[in-house]
């Protein structure tokens, strides 16, 4: 089996998709050579069946090729595996966990990057026990990645214009948060749990999170009117939103949430559907990653 493994979403991020196995030609030679194998998804959840694959046959890198939900999949596929890491090429709206990581947002610098990648080992976090690698959430956040999901279009110019309209009617909702062993009775906005710093595009919700400390930050906001709105967008911009007063932080392992209605809950980026129970929890470097 090749040493490296492609899986590339073909509809992933904005600009032109037929310019990568060009480049992926031109970096890593051509695949009949077998250095590498190129494997193209054709639905949800492909990505994690073929991730699976590639670590079975014993590739040592597989390559997310796409955006947050391409790395999601293809994460929850070598989780636990000792002898296969993940590697990112980012080619979505948002790209979070590879900007965290420092990952070239460039094609050919991080296929080039990939060509002798230095490997370590990342936190993974779960809701409901679906794992997700960068963040999680409920609330607002969940709701613009639902409307997102159906915009028809993608990159930050539908985001931002997604997040407006959905801003204007959006409303808190009661929850029990249980955490550290506190029990905590407040109003949800956003609930958001980060194991990266940021939802993609710089947008940096928990710009401390660690992704090797075994530990989420949970950062709770019970309203946003519009002059905390402003706090928060800034923030999250200039990477100083703990400091601004717009959200209130913790850290932790697990934390369990019971909202008096449903609401709505998101996995990185990937709207998940609405409930009412939630549990948080932490898988300590369980993935190994190639960056």
């Amino acid at each position: 089996m090749p040493r490296t493994c492609f899986i590339f979403n073909p509809t992933a991020g904005t600009g032109r998709r037929a310019e990568f196995p060009e480049l992926l030609a031109r970096y890593f030679g051509t695949e009949s050579r077998g250095d590498y194998v190129l494997r193209p998804t054709e639905g949800p959840g492909h990505a994690t069946e073929l991730a699976q694959a590639a670590a079975r046959a014993g590739c040592r890198v597989v390559v997310a090729v796409g955006g947050d939900g391409t790395v999601n999949e293809v994460g929850q596929g070598l989780l636990h595996q000792e002898h296969t890491a993940m590697g990112i090429v980012p080619r979505g709206s948002g790209n979070g966990l590879a900007r965290h990581l420092k990952v070239p947002l460039n094609l050919g610098r991080a296929l080039r990057r990939l060509r002798e990648p230095a490997f370590s080992r990342m936190d993974v976090g779960r809701v409901n026990g679906r794992p997700f690698f960068c963040t999680a959430g409920l609330g607002f956040d969940a709701r613009v990645s639902q409307q997102f999901a159906q915009a028809g279009s993608r990159g930050l110019s539908t985001y931002m214009r997604v997040t407006l309209s959905e801003y204007r009617t959006f409303e808190s909702v009661p929850v029990v948060v249980e955490t550290n062993g506190v029990t905590l009775e407040t109003n949800c906005y956003v609930l958001a749990f980060a194991n990266a710093s940021q939802y993609g595009n710089n947008a940096y919700i928990a710009p401390d999170a660690n992704l090797q400390d075994g530990l989420l930050d949970m950062c709770l906001m019970d309203a946003l009117p519009p002059w905390r709105a402003v706090q928060v967008v800034l923030g999250m911009a200039l990477g100083t939103l703990p400091r601004t007063g717009g959200a209130a932080y913790s850290r932790t392992s697990h934390t369990t949430v019971r909202a008096a209605t449903p609401i709505g809950c998101h996995a990185d980026g990937d709207y998940l559907g609405h409930g009412t129970d939630f549990e948080f929890d932490l898988l300590p470097l369980a993935l190994e990653v190639a960056v």
